[in-house]
């Protein structure tokens, strides 16, 4: 492998890290789309993300209801190139199950995709029964980081996902 095939992978969520909600929305500032945007929540992305991920060392992959449409909406907000999408599949019984029990409809697909790749997964939605089974499920390392939604990713996310990933890197040279 070479190139970013080598490097852990980043799955990031949208709304919540990177469009925070659930706070009195005059609380939130807002940062020019450049465009007729089709969410008016895009106005909530602070272009400086992109620059923060970007120099993560990882390989960015959405995992976002938002699929593609991050790719079209959200990267040119960032300055992103297109990422990998996290294809989620058809609601089956056993997601259902696994929802009853706690278990985020991300979860097994995202292990799925990283194939005992290390792993971060930033999203908002995170619980202790999420950390538990990938603990179980999941070959490789793997950092679950909750982000608060009503102020997305902190200064204190990006440290935390740059020590982990710079971390793994070294260990996996």
């Amino acid at each position: 492998m070479t190139g970013s095939e080598r490097l852990p992978l980043l799955f990031l969520d949208v709304d919540g890290p990177l469009i925070p909600f659930g706070a009195d929305p005059r609380t939130y500032p807002t940062f020019p789309t450049g465009t007729d945007a089709p969410n008016p929540l895009l106005s909530r992305i602070d272009p400086a993300h992109g620059a923060r991920l970007a120099a993560l060392p990882c390989a960015l992959v959405w995992a976002t209801t938002w699929g593609d449409d991050a790719n079209e909406c959200v990267a040119p907000l960032l300055g992103l190139p297109r990422l990998a999408v996290v294809p989620w599949p058809e609601p089956s019984d056993a997601d259902e199950q696994d929802v009853r029990r706690g278990l985020h409809p991300k979860t097994r697909p995202l292990v799925a995709w990283a194939a005992g790749r290390p792993f971060v997964w930033v999203d908002d939605e995170i619980t202790d029964r999420d950390r538990a089974w990938v603990a179980a499920h999941h070959r490789g390392p793997a950092l679950l980081l909750r982000v608060d939604a009503r102020v997305g990713l902190t200064d204190a996310d990006y440290a935390a996902c740059d020590a982990w990933l710079r971390r793994e890197r070294d260990r996996a040279a």
